[in-house]
């Protein structure tokens, strides 16, 4: 019989350096798709708040509080991480397989993604979120520090989005 072994999306292509940039792979816990029932957006996101300590996120806002971390990811949706929700009037979906979550963080950042993503990312204040590309892979970009971000892509996607991030920090890093 055959023995499966579980690796993480970005398996020994990740932590990477170049520069004063650094790429390293994220554990979040269990992902799950939030998106409240129709009619249920304020009763969900009262429930979410009593339960993990945070409302539902606002477009373009992520939340956290202590290991429950929301991250709006679209019309009536977010991303929770970090706990499993246990809540009503809700649709949940499991996302934990699917998604790819890694860290860029350093000096220079934003000039490493100003390379693969067209939006500004130096407008974005800690807690803002968006939906965008690096390069022609669908992310979700949040910034969570003065000189950090976290990236998540479809876990499929993982190799080329590091590939990507290298680039662009190889890139950076050349100039200085």
């Amino acid at each position: 019989m055959v023995k499966l072994i579980a690796k993480t999306p970005c398996d020994g292509l990740l932590p990477l350096t170049i520069g004063a940039v650094t790429l390293s792979e994220i554990e979040t816990g269990p992902i799950t798709s939030v998106s409240p029932l129709k009619g249920q957006d304020k009763a969900v996101s009262d429930a979410l708040k009593t339960a993990y300590g945070t409302a539902f996120p606002a477009p373009n806002r992520s939340m956290s509080k202590d290991a429950a971390r929301l991250i709006w990811s679209g019309r009536g949706q977010a991303l929770m991480l970090g706990v499993v929700p246990d809540i009503k009037g809700a649709a949940l979906t499991d996302q934990s397989d699917a998604w790819c979550c890694v860290e860029l963080a350093g000096d220079g950042v934003e000039a490493v993604l100003a390379r693969v993503t067209p939006i500004d990312t130096r407008a974005m204040k800690r807690g803002h979120t968006a939906r965008s590309l690096v390069q022609h892979v669908s992310v979700v970009l949040t910034r969570t520090g003065a000189s950090t971000f976290q990236v998540m892509a479809m876990r499929s996607m993982a190799t080329t989005l590091v590939h990507d991030l290298e680039r662009a920090m190889t890139g950076v890093a050349a100039r200085g």
